[in-house]
């Protein structure tokens, strides 16, 4: 196994990943999800450093408060605690409010304890070896508070003038106070976030929904240029769409130019052929006999078969290039009123629906279907023909449908491929040459429609065309 079918076979295993089709979906997709994951780790880190300011703040505080209460009680000369401690703030004031400070004896030298007119409750101290003072001699805990708040406790111990008068000075705070802050300061930043995400995301998708839609006008020309109604891409484009434009106009110049080639040389050969064909026709019929009739029927199969692909290659260029456009109702209603004249004793009738369908073609082929139909009709049929358009198709809303039927002897279903070859004749006793439907089935293959030969209600055959129609 080579190197190449390797690799071939490794990439046809691996996986697709899946994308929308629409570049603006993939675009407002991507930057939706970009925006999303950057406004949370915005929230995120936001939130965290608040968080850490906050608790900072707070354990600041704490100190501040001890460093005061150290300030403002020490003893008497009797070993009594004395002070009025003011820290400024009314929640030590305020029963239960998870605000406290005390002061307590830890020596047999100093009597009595203060607190804070708050503090209604003892809160009970864990033990040095559990929670032992730091460097600067303090120890911070949490404890329960006296209505199950949650309190972050800052403690020191001091001697006070004698080492028999040992005091602990505790300033207590309401964790909850700050976890409350902290969640309110998360709510308003969840929902400002949100609200600036949501405005973000609608301004860019606006943006990318205005900055592709010169592509949308793009689409829209080049659907104008392949539906005949206009030969280049105009207006004006970004400068970035511009050299796109500019470059399709080029491009649809160069293809017209080679199918404008193409037809001068498939006409200059057309040309070329008919006069020794001709030629060769005259010398077949002078020569008389087997072998000027051998000629004659040659010539004239060369003829059929030059026509034939000529025909085919035109069609062919066409649909490679640019769609023309043929109104199909003028078109129909003209020739069964032409066929109507020049046959008085048959009737033909043309029932259509609306008037406002186009076949994406040139009429020159239009007739050709529909005269070929017709006239073998009017050939078959007894005493009336029936042309009927249906638009859209029943099961293709892009097509038409149109079907001429007689009340003819018909065809049998075994024979009916059999009347589709070209120069295959049923019946000899009629006059023509055997490639009127040959020649519609061609034509309606090459536009790449279909063509259905079936037993209609009038008794006679039933051609149903259906072919694509025009935007």
């Amino acid at each position: 196994m080579t190197g190449e079918t390797q690799g071939a076979e490794l990439g046809a295993r691996r996986p697709t990943i899946w994308l929308p089709k629409s570049l603006a979906t993939r675009v407002i997709t991507f930057s939706t999800i970009w925006a999303i994951l950057a406004l949370v780790v915005i929230a995120t880190v936001v939130s965290a450093l608040f968080r850490e300011a906050s608790e900072r703040g707070f354990d600041s505080l704490l100190s501040a408060n001890l460093f005061n209460l150290v300030a403002s009680v020490g003893a008497d000369e009797n070993g009594n605690l004395t002070g009025t401690p003011e820290l400024g703030d009314e929640r030590y004031l305020t029963p239960d409010s998870g605000w406290y400070w005390s002061v307590e004896p830890q020596t047999a030298g100093l009597k009595g304890d203060l607190r804070s007119t708050s503090l209604l409750a003892t809160i009970p101290a864990p033990a040095v070896a559990e929670v032992p003072f730091g460097s600067g001699f303090q120890r911070r805990y949490e404890a329960a508070g006296p209505n199950g708040q949650s309190l972050a406790v800052l403690e020191t111990e001091v001697v006070l003038g004698a080492p028999d008068r040992i005091a602990r000075y505790r300033v207590m705070g309401n964790l909850d106070d700050l976890n409350a802050e902290i969640s309110y300061f998360n709510q308003q930043l969840y929902t400002y976030l949100a609200l600036f995400g949501v405005g973000m995301i609608a301004i860019n998708a606006a943006a990318i929904w205005l900055g592709l839609r010169p592509l949308g006008r793009v689409r829209e020309a080049l659907q104008s240029v392949r539906e005949g109604t206009a030969k280049r891409l105009d207006g004006t484009f970004p400068a970035e769409i511009e050299p796109l434009a500019n470059e399709t106009n080029a491009l649809i110049e160069n293809n017209r130019r080679i199918l404008e080639r193409s037809r001068t040389q498939v006409g200059n050969l057309a040309h070329s052929l008919k006069t020794p064909l001709a030629v060769l026709t005259n010398e077949g019929h002078a020569l008389g006999g087997e072998k000027g009739r051998l000629i004659s029927e040659q010539t004239g199969a060369m003829k059929q078969q030059i026509d034939h692909y000529l025909q085919r290659a035109r069609i062919a260029a066409q649909r490679e290039s640019v769609v023309f456009r043929a109104p199909v109702v003028p078109v129909l209603d003209r020739m069964t009123r032409v066929m109507a004249k020049l046959n008085p004793k048959i009737d033909v009738a043309f029932e259509h629906e609306g008037g406002d369908t186009v076949f994406a073609g040139e009429r020159e082929d239009l007739e050709e279907i529909a005269g070929n139909l017709l006239e073998n009709a009017m050939k078959w049929g007894r005493t009336q023909v029936m042309v009927t358009l249906a638009d859209p198709a029943p099961d293709a809303p892009d097509c038409f449908v149109m079907t001429v039927e007689d009340d003819g002897p018909g065809i049998p279903e075994d024979k009916a491929r059999e009347a589709l070859k070209r120069g295959r004749r049923l019946d000899e006793s009629k006059p023509g040459t055997g490639l009127g439907l040959a020649i519609v089935s061609d034509l309606v293959a090459e536009y790449g429609g279909t063509l259905r030969l079936e037993r209609s209600e009038l008794g006679g055959l039933r051609a149903v065309v259906q072919m694509r129609k025009a935007a």
